[in-house]
């Protein structure tokens, strides 16, 4: 299995991925900027996703795709 690196934090306790010590545990991570964050990547995170490139001004206009709700 493949772990992201220890400096992949993340705070969203509701996330599937999010692993001990506020970590992500997927095995990738999809970042987008918010105007494309609508769109309906495969969740796979496969060529569509990768065959595009933005350009974000700052952090602020951007978002991770990766994120998948914990099942209650």
């Amino acid at each position: 299995m493949i772990r992201m690196p220890n400096g992949v934090s993340c705070s969203v306790s509701n996330c599937s991925f999010w692993g001990e010590g506020n970590r992500c545990a997927a095995q990738e991570i999809a970042v987008e900027i918010d105007a494309h964050a609508a769109n309906r990547w495969n969740e796979e995170y496969a060529e569509e996703f990768a065959a595009h490139q933005d350009h974000a001004p700052n952090s602020s206009v951007t978002c991770c795709l990766t994120f998948k709700p914990k099942e209650d």
